[in-house]
């Protein structure tokens, strides 16, 4: 299936966005990539996947609300100017953000995949990173001192360098942002209502991910209040780039 690029205005913002065919299918990134992420799932199943305010070629402004809350309402927008009634959502490291938008309209989510999702659950604790960026002036010198290098020694070789290639002062900014507006308690809140979701959910947690323990797919599979399949696999973050067959795998869920 042939993936065609967009641009618009949304909410006030320049959106850009990958999109192919129609199927109902919103795909949403996590940090620090962007939409093309989700290229080889887009291939397979068609959909649409955004670049979020902040990353990729999507506007970057500095009055922008970096949070959980700003992205659900930044991603309300754009599920209506892309017509996006009732659809299966797909998402992966922050691109949880949409399970906020998910779960204040449960009835419109067909069905649900998670590839390790940032826990908006009790008992996380973020990463060392992470933990950097949370940290006022740590997180500015950190970024100051991110380099191609550093990418190609943390990141997976397919993406090191596409991600660096946009991770501008823009995209640092919203980094840092949305890690300092989400203490755990405060991920912990934005998943109260996770037990509305009673669509069909397939979670498929990597066993070897540095940044999110795999109990967080056990955990998710508990707190959602629908049918729910936990599929461990080896790998990292990134897991479908080392087991491409789970795309096919999503495709197949998805149908």
């Amino acid at each position: 299936m042939e993936i065609a690029e967009r641009h618009a205005d949304v909410a006030g913002l320049e959106t850009h966005w990958r999109q192919a065919g129609e199927a109902p299918i919103l795909y949403v990134h996590g940090v620090p990539t962007d939409s093309w992420d989700w290229e080889p799932f887009l291939v397979r199943t068609g959909g649409v996947a955004p670049d979020l305010p902040g990353f990729g070629n999507s506007a970057k402004p500095g009055d922008f609300d970096y949070s959980i809350a700003g992205y659900d309402r930044f991603l309300e927008a754009f599920c209506a100017h892309a017509g996006l009634e009732r659809f299966s959502l797909v998402v992966h490291d922050w691109g949880g953000v949409a399970l906020a938008l998910a779960q204040r309209f449960p009835e419109r989510i067909d069905r649900l995949v998670l590839f390790s999702t940032v826990p908006l659950l009790p008992g996380f604790r973020w990463h060392r990173v992470a933990r950097a960026w949370r940290t006022p002036l740590v997180g500015e010198l950190t970024m100051g001192f991110t380099t191609r290098w550093g990418f190609r020694r943390s990141l997976p070789s397919a993406l090191a360098d596409r991600a660096y290639a946009n991770f501008d002062q823009g995209t640092q900014r919203a980094i840092l942002r949305l890690h300092r507006s989400a203490p755990p308690d405060a991920l912990e809140r934005h998943g109260e209502r996770l037990h509305l979701l009673h669509c069909p959910s397939l979670i498929l947690w990597p066993t070897d991910d540095p940044y999110i323990s795999a109990d967080f797919g056990a955990a998710y599979r508990h707190a959602l209040g629908g049918e729910a399949e936990l599929e461990l696999t080896n790998g990292g973050h990134w897991s479908w780039l080392e087991r491409p067959a789970l795309v096919d795998r999503t495709a197949g869920f998805l149908g």
